[in-house]
């Protein structure tokens, strides 16, 4: 059965009450802004929760949103969130203020998001090209411990505390610099070997482990192809909807898991954004939560999501607007290696968000 005008009006006032209150949402309390008799609105309320768009927790109580309910206000009945000149500066000062080596966006990007959001976030990145070192350098601290720093193809960069069992010197160090970067660049991680590993300590005369060790480093970091992290889940104790504990443990803990997180919705081809509330959700863990995520793209290797798990009572339209800011402007800092963003209009539209069901 199709809605009403009335009765669009009347949902949406009612899911906007309850974002914005968390209590549920009797006739009264919207009254005023629709021009409507309480007793009208109460009929209608009754109506739209026998179709299913609303319920009552208790009998006295007012009425809440149902997952279909909000289904309806994501794909027809919410106002796209068009961002503030004040919105758009909180985050650019958070990007340009966290962001200071490209290794770093994707994790600070997804602490920016939990802080905005006050929803757990998490972030990933997947490079579909092998990586390569591009260059080396050993950095010598002391006779016991030097610094091992790679540059890799796509210009992000890594590095690794290493110590010593014996001591090496800064000119040894630089020898050892120098055959990496004349062996071990611009070499995927299965090419790699121990034959090469082992003649490249014949050389040397390496009877320290630095060969094995740098090289067991590079092989490390070349097969790390997807990145995921995750930040703020503490935050899900602070919403109303997860006081109960054990209800938060269950996300919480799906969360932590990398393995699970690969489930997690994706944006449909041709949008930038995707939405899923509650039982849209495949994990189990997730029927009581609602999932906004958006996508971002460095170049045709290298992809990325960043996105928060959060209550049912969720502004959407708001938090769709911040992550398509934030993943526009991660995929631009990227892309660019840089970490100074210009800044871009700050709206959500109609074709860049998935409104489907899966």
């Amino acid at each position: 059965m199709e809605l009403s005008d009335r009765k669009k009006k009347i949902l949406r006032a009612v899911i906007d009450n309850y974002i914005e209150t968390a209590e549920p949402v009797g006739s009264k309390a919207i009254a005023s802004g629709l021009g409507l008799s309480s007793a009208t609105i109460r009929n209608e309320m009754a109506e739209l929760k026998t179709m299913g768009y609303l319920e009552q927790p208790h009998t006295s109580a007012g009425r809440v949103p149902t997952p279909i309910g909000y289904r309806v206000y994501v794909n027809e009945l919410m106002e796209r969130h068009r961002m503030s000149v004040a919105e758009t500066e909180t985050i650019n000062s958070g990007l340009r203020a966290r962001m200071k080596q490209l290794d770093s966006l994707i994790s600070d990007a997804g602490r920016l998001v939990s802080t905005l959001t006050s929803y757990p976030a998490y972030s990933m990145s997947s490079r579909s090209q092998k990586l390569t070192a591009k260059r080396f350098e050993l950095v010598h601290v002391d006779d016991l411990t030097f610094i091992a720093v790679v540059i890799l193809s796509d210009n992000t960069v890594k590095n690794r505390l290493i110590r010593l069992m014996s001591p090496l010197d800064e000119n040894d160090l630089k020898r050892y610099s120098m055959l990496f970067n004349n062996s071990f660049t611009d070499k995927t991680e299965d090419m790699i070997t121990p034959q090469l590993v082992m003649a490249a300590e014949r050389v040397t005369g390496d009877e320290n482990g630095v060969i094995m060790t740098v090289a067991g480093f590079l092989i490390e970091v070349l097969s790390d192809v997807q990145q995921t992290f995750v930040t703020g889940t503490s935050h899900l104790l602070s919403h109303p909807e997860f006081q109960d504990v054990d209800k938060a443990r269950r996300v919480m803990n799906y969360l932590s898991d990398s393995g699970e997180m690969m489930k997690l919705p994706v944006p449909d081809q041709g949008k930038n954004v995707k939405i899923t509330i509650g039982p849209e959700n495949l994990a189990e863990e997730l029927k009581d939560s609602s999932v906004v995520v958006a996508k971002y793209n460095v170049d045709e290797n290298m992809q990325g999501l960043i996105g928060v798990v959060g209550p049912t009572r969720m502004d959407y339209s708001k938090v769709a607007a911040w992550l398509a800011y934030v993943a526009n402007a991660l995929g631009f800092m990227l892309s660019r290696n840089d970490t100074q963003f210009p800044g871009i209009g700050g709206r959500t539209d109609n074709d860049s968000i998935d409104n489907k069901e899966d």
